[in-house]
């Protein structure tokens, strides 16, 4: 298996916090990755830092694809006014991702009185405006961070508030909202206004306030594999990536619902479906639907689809078999008519 990747996000967020200390600016700096909250964080810092509390005249703002990078330039060599720099801030250009030559040679000899921040959600290092940046500047990837580090930061800004949380509790927040900074941010601000009068967080508090969106999201998806509508399972697995969930977490919820139909399976089989909801510990309503998908399916299919699942699950362990692909072939495969 590949060596797990590690961030370098630490060592460029007390660079650039050297940087914004000792009011010694790079030329050029780079902002990047899917994670938006930190994306954001960094830009305001960043462009508040660099116009150095002059007027917003001094700032010149460009977004999206279809710039003119010559017109970019000719203001990079307008002088500021009444102010140390010119700041030009560019969002969401594609530069980094389809090139951008005029800009990346321009970036070799900058004017001395202009500061460039990029801020991209995607870049290939390939191209020539990484590569420039990169050796001109700072560039600093704000991807989402692992659960270690979201642990942390979860304590630290609810320690912020006086507030205290137990690690198994961060694990069931994590669970019910996902990963995404942004929501979490969002959902930390509702914890700390329930909690008003008392100092810990527990996961009956987070059970109380906070939104269950992830895990019913999943739920919806496996239900459309069981019933085997597999465009709508695709659509919502593509949300839910999008929402950075982590395929493993998909996959090991797929495994449980076909475990769970194995149970059902084998009880209604044998004559005993009053024992099914007891059995699989959910409520009579929802086992009557587990009964009522059963019939769809033979013992050696469920069997199949679990046996599926846990193969998929030793074969990207052991890195034979890329996560986000595993998943997608099963849904493919489980929801096949």
């Amino acid at each position: 298996m590949a060596p797990k990747k590690t961030s370098d996000y630490p060592v460029k967020q007390r660079q650039i916090n050297e940087d914004i200390a000792n009011s010694t600016f790079k030329p050029c700096y780079l902002v990047y990755g899917d994670e938006a909250y930190l994306r954001i964080q960094n830009k305001e810092k960043l462009k508040k830092a660099l116009l150095g509390g002059a007027d917003s005249m001094n700032l010149s703002y460009y977004e999206g694809a279809g710039l003119n990078p010559l017109e970019i330039i000719d203001m990079a060599e307008t002088l500021p006014f009444f102010a140390e720099r010119r700041v030009i801030l560019i969002e969401n250009s594609g530069f980094f991702k389809q090139g951008c030559p005029e800009l990346a040679d321009y970036l070799k000899k900058p004017s001395e009185t202009t500061a460039f921040l990029f801020v991209e959600s995607a870049v290939d290092k390939r191209k020539d405006m990484y590569k420039a940046v990169h050796r001109m500047g700072l560039d600093i990837s704000c991807d989402t961070p692992d659960e270690t580090m979201l642990s942390k930061w979860i304590v630290s800004k609810l320690g912020a508030e006086k507030k205290r949380i137990s690690p198994r509790a961060i694990a069931y927040l994590l669970t019910r909202v996902g990963t995404d900074m942004s929501n979490l941010v969002n959902e930390m601000e509702k914890l700390v206004s329930y909690c008003m009068d008392r100092d810990v967080i527990t996961e009956a508090d987070i059970n109380a306030v906070c939104a269950n969106w992830l895990t019913s999201r999943i739920f919806e998806m496996t239900d459309a594999i069981v019933v085997k509508d597999r465009k709508k399972a695709m659509d919502i697995y593509y949300d839910l990536l999008a929402l950075k969930t982590a395929p493993e977490q998909i996959l090991a919820l797929i495994a449980r619902q076909f475990n769970l139909l194995l149970i059902t399976k084998e009880l209604t089989d044998r004559g005993k479906s009053g024992e099914v909801a007891s059995a699989i510990g959910l409520p009579p309503f929802i086992a009557s639907k587990y009964i009522g998908w059963v019939k769809n399916y033979s013992y050696e299919n469920l069997k199949a689809a679990l046996d599926m699942c846990l193969d998929s699950d030793a074969a990207v362990k052991s890195g034979k078999l890329n996560n986000t692909i595993s998943v997608e072939m099963i849904i493919v495969k489980s929801s096949a008519r």
